[in-house]
């Protein structure tokens, strides 16, 4: 079998690369330019020689043929787009053309050679927007409240009409937050456990953060992308939450870093309303049922041990 993953460099990508692997896939991945990017994450899981790397620009058609041409992949995994939400409010248009018009190439590429490839979208559990203190599942609404939930939104349609239309086996896997050690250190987890580890060593900073009573599903990424996996080895394509069914407050995260070295949260934290979204969503919790129930998925790690798995990591950089 012969994986092609848009999005390798990520922290998604690296796992599922290492997990493919294992399986004995002949792999490869994507980057803007190949000759120069680091794949810092694949040198880091020590798989950087196993990987076939190539260079692939998602929102040009002739770049995503080219490489699917060369690649010619069983299993098509597209990982890849500008994926902060944060970022998305400074560089709208950036990343709904890298989300939407990168899902947009791919399909209409697998639809253009007319062989059977296994196409996976990353979804996102943004898309639900603000839905109260209830669990989405498969079906419920989507209400984005931000450009990048809006650019994966309509990526998840398309990847639904494509199916539905030419017949393609092409699924959406609605991820919800989902970490790891190779997380970068704009997004809030990392910077979380980051703060925690240089405070405990004698750094007198404070964290600043911006609302601490959000709510979210927390998961472990190399868990997740065994379910994107999954996903593609079922005979009929479906799309699937892939969730921890648990819900915790971003203050809950705070104060299990902190606890796991030692501090008192609370001396060290500070909420600025100038970190605050334009708008944000205020529970987000997902319903991982259908994947227990068809994929035989369900996650182990959760909340705490996530966060003490990553402090431990922090610890040893």
């Amino acid at each position: 079998m012969r994986a092609l993953i848009c999005g390798v460099s990520g922290q998604d990508g690296a796992y599922l690369a290492k997990l493919l692997l294992a399986k004995g896939y002949d792999v490869w991945g994507t980057s803007r330019d190949a000759q120069v990017a680091s794949f810092a994450n694949l040198e880091r899981l020590g798989i950087r020689s196993k990987v076939n790397v190539i260079s692939m620009a998602v929102n040009d058609f002739r770049s995503v043929l080219t490489t699917l041409s060369r690649s010619d992949p069983d299993e098509l995994y597209f990982l890849a787009g500008q994926s902060s939400v944060g970022l998305s409010f400074e560089q709208p248009a950036e990343t709904l053309e890298s989300i939407l018009m990168g899902t947009l190439n791919l399909l209409e590429a697998i639809r253009f050679r007319d062989k059977p490839v296994k196409f996976y979208h990353a979804s996102s559990s943004e898309c639900f927007g603000d839905v109260g203190k209830q669990a989405a599942d498969e079906g419920t609404p989507f209400q984005p409240r931000s450009p990048y939930a809006v650019g994966k939104a309509s990526a998840h349609w398309l990847v639904s009409n494509y199916r539905e239309a030419y017949g393609l086996f092409a699924c959406n896997g609605i991820l919800f937050n989902h970490e790891s050690p190779l997380r970068p250190a704009r997004f809030v987890t990392r910077k979380i456990i980051a703060a925690a580890c240089r405070i405990a060593q004698g750094d007198k900073e404070k964290l600043r953060l911006g609302r601490l009573d959000i709510v979210r599903d927390w998961g472990w990424s190399p868990e997740y992308v065994e379910a994107m996996w999954l996903i593609l080895q079922q005979s009929v394509a479906e799309d699937f939450i892939i969730a921890t069914g648990e819900a915790h407050s971003l203050e809950d995260f705070v104060s299990a870093a902190f606890d796991s070295v030692g501090l008192d949260w609370h001396d060290h934290v500070i909420s600025e309303r100038s970190l605050f979204r334009p708008t944000d969503i205020a529970w987000s919790q997902g319903n991982p049922a259908k994947a227990f129930s068809c994929l035989g998925w369900k996650s182990k790690v959760r909340m705490h041990e996530l966060v003490s798995l990553m402090i431990k990591a922090e610890s040893l950089n």
